[in-house]
């Protein structure tokens, strides 16, 4: 059992939106294919694999130490003990060798991007959806097909006014989401606080609106920001500070009384662990959202998913940044809280199979083998067109 072919292409999924922080008129990604000896109906297995959005294309990276760290490898480093299939986490340890501690950088997005593939390809020679093999091999054997899924966007945009932002969150509505995120923190206090009563008129409650300032606010502009907004009862208020700065969010909560969220920018186990140690959060009320795809995947996740329960956290506290099918299929065997979804952004990478059904913001999938990529016309034509 060999891979034969690993191929990596670099695609735009740039545009004009802004958060608080920075544009992403030029942001691209990493995508990856991994050819495997084993055949099903004459074909070979293909996984594929990408990182989420925000984070830059980490090609350099991967064709310059990890793919060939995986061309190198022996068979027995790749395959698990019972000779019957890949073993993920083999390779991530053929991955990792030779790389120090810390750093967790933009390796991490190239090493995630290389899992994604592997959860790809191991779940298809499986032939099951990743979220059965996950739930039998790594969870409690119960799965799902429904999972919780709120519709990210709400960014800034040049000449984008209320009435255009109120017209795309009304577009989600459409969609059957219930609950919405949107941006915050790149226009004054009182224009965000207007931006945000529109969007509350229309999803009617505040529990059906989160809020995002990826990063923005010091300690003062955060607590300032949370004041302002305690009375609107948000289902959360995501990362207001740096994300590394552990202080300042531990500080937000002892002022803020409602949800928060962070933990999209934390890249590894330990900075996770530090987060549930320092950061104030509180397992009761608060959100974690991790992404597998941009810390080192899924063999990393699981790690992380232990540290949570080693402190009494609930999987069910987690909803994972990125809206892509790697998160989607994890909470769906793992027991997450659910996934988040961009319906109009990052596309074709982000949400589900095409017929997939969105109703009261919870999602069902269609019967899929792997993680469902073939599924999504447009995300199984543009791997096609990239790997021909």
């Amino acid at each position: 059992m060999k891979i034969i072919e690993i191929q990596e292409k670099t695609f735009s999924i740039s545009s004009e939106i802004k958060n608080a922080y920075i544009s992403f008129a030029k942001m691209d990604c990493s995508v990856v294919a991994l050819k495997s000896d084993v055949k099903i109906n004459g074909e070979h297995i293909v996984g594929y694999g990408f990182h989420s959005n925000g984070r830059y294309a980490v090609s350099e990276l991967l064709k310059k130490r990890f793919i060939p760290r995986l061309n190198e490898a022996e068979e027995k480093d790749l395959i698990n003990d019972e000779g019957t299939n890949f073993s993920p986490e083999k390779i991530w340890k053929v991955l990792m060798q030779n790389e120090k501690p810390g750093g967790h950088g933009e390796r991490s997005t190239a090493v995630g991007t290389i899992d994604m593939a592997v959860w790809d390809l191991v779940s298809k020679i499986e032939q099951v959806p990743l979220y059965e093999h996950l739930a039998k091999k790594y969870g409690n054997g119960k799965h799902t097909n429904k999972i919780f899924v709120y519709a990210a966007g709400g960014y800034y945009y040049p000449g984008k006014d209320i009435p255009m932002l109120l017209d795309e969150m009304k577009s989600y509505l459409d969609l059957g989401f219930t609950t919405v995120k949107m941006k915050i923190g790149g226009v004054p206090l009182k224009e965000d606080l207007k931006r945000i009563e529109g969007v509350l008129k229309l999803v009617g409650d505040g529990n059906n609106l989160c809020v995002d300032a990826n990063g923005r606010f010091d300690l003062a502009t955060a607590i300032e920001y949370g004041k302002a907004m305690e009375p609107y009862n948000l289902k959360w208020y995501e990362e207001a500070g740096d994300p590394l700065d552990y202080e300042l969010n531990s500080e937000l909560s002892k002022s803020y009384k409602n949800p928060l969220a962070t933990g999209e920018n934390l890249f590894s186990v330990q900075d996770s662990r530090n987060l549930i140690r320092y950061g104030g959060m509180r397992k009761e009320i608060d959100w974690l959202q991790f992404d597998c795809s941009l810390s080192y995947g899924l063999v990393e996740y699981l790690k992380t998913l232990k540290v949570m329960k080693d402190y009494n956290w609930s999987s069910t506290r987690v909803i994972p940044h990125g809206g892509h099918q790697l998160s989607c299929n994890i909470a769906a065997g793992l027991d997450l809280g659910g996934n988040e979804i961009y319906p109009s952004l990052f596309q074709p990478f982000g949400g589900f199979p095409d017929s997939s059904n969105v109703e009261n913001s919870y999602v069902t999938f269609p019967e899929f083998i792997g993680m469902g990529y073939e599924k999504k016309v447009k995300l199984n034509d543009l791997l096609k067109k990239l790997f021909n």
